[in-house]
């Protein structure tokens, strides 16, 4: 029989304890890298000589849009699409519903950071909604003088999914609202670097500017001579020209709200004024027309009433002769 191991009375050493291997804390990041670097993480490049991992900007946009929209808003819902590379398109959603919850869930499910959802009312009225999930804040526009590239036939073409250059407006930086619309444009509208669908050059233009208070959106083509002869050196913008490509429309922004879909209001429009106050004001123009008709009748009988004509003494002079 194999014999027993004696017991030691020694207790066992202490295990040694191990570094702390975990990553410093990360610093705040934007959609251009992160903002500053925090000291401890200045101290681990110093010490180790190499930086950690770049921030990578994942944005993702889920665009959707409500239920019996009509044909031109659905064009330009496909149109806005067709120019995010990073876009992603759902099914249509009841707008009956609870927009918030569903929404929101479905931007979760599709892993994405922000929705635009394309919300139509009476198949008349277009309203978007600009949101960043799953905190906020999100924005509500009324989308007017809208044209999709099908109607317009511009001459301007871009390859698809080429990165754009965003260019603003010098009003945007006026106002605090404007500040946070144009910072929330930026992130949905600029193409992440490195994305797997975008081309790795700029060859178009998205243009917002603000006139009476609107959002304006315009989309133009950069035009370069290919010719060896005119070939553009660099900075010699003077010879290339922009042409437009379309899609246009209007934004009206309406209120921003501190959440997803909803939440505390942040800002709310003073000079908007809804659709259906405008249809109610022309209905009434039009009765006052109707009303002025029947005014202007009952005052002339009250006219011919006070002011009879008197006898014509030859009406009758030439009925003996028949």
């Amino acid at each position: 029989m194999a014999k027993k191991r004696k017991r030691s009375s020694e207790a066992p050493a202490p295990a040694a304890e191990k570094a702390d291997d975990s990553a410093p804390e990360r610093p705040q990041r934007t959609l251009f890298g992160f903002k500053d670097q925090p000291d401890s993480a200045a101290e681990l490049v110093s010490k180790d000589g190499a930086a950690g991992a770049p921030f990578r900007n994942k944005e993702k946009v889920l665009i959707t849009c409500s239920r019996r929209i009509i044909y031109r808003y659905r064009h330009l819902m496909l149109n806005v699409v067709s120019l995010l590379p990073h876009a992603k398109k759902d099914s249509k959603v009841e707008s009956k519903q609870s927009k918030g919850g569903q929404l929101n869930e479905l931007v979760e499910l599709r892993s994405c950071s922000s929705c635009l959802f394309f919300e139509c009312r009476k198949q008349k009225d277009l309203y978007l909604w600009m949101v960043k999930s799953p905190a906020g804040p999100s924005v509500k526009f009324l989308v007017n003088a809208v044209h999709t590239m099908e109607e317009l036939k511009l001459t301007g073409n871009h390859l698809k999914g080429s990165r754009p250059l965003l260019t603003f407006s010098s009003n945007f930086d006026q106002q605090p609202h404007w500040k946070l619309l144009k910072e929330m444009i930026t992130q949905i509208f600029a193409t992440p670097k490195d994305h797997r669908k975008a081309k790795p050059f700029h060859d178009h233009v998205f243009v917002f500017s603000i006139v009476d208070e609107h959002i304006w959106f315009r989309n133009y083509q950069i035009s370069v001579p290919h010719n060896e002869i005119d070939k553009v050196d660099k900075g010699g913008l003077d010879k290339m020209t922009l042409v437009e490509v379309g899609p246009r429309f209007c934004l009206n922004p309406i209120k921003i709200f501190g959440g997803s879909f909803g939440g505390p209001t942040l800002y709310e429009n003073p000079f908007y004024v809804s659709p259906n106050q405008i249809r109610a004001l022309e209905k009434r123009k039009k009765a006052g027309k109707y009303a002025h008709k029947v005014k202007a009748k009952v005052r002339r009988k009250e006219h011919e009433k006070a002011n009879h004509l008197e006898p014509d003494e030859f009406a009758d002079i030439w009925k003996g002769e028949d």
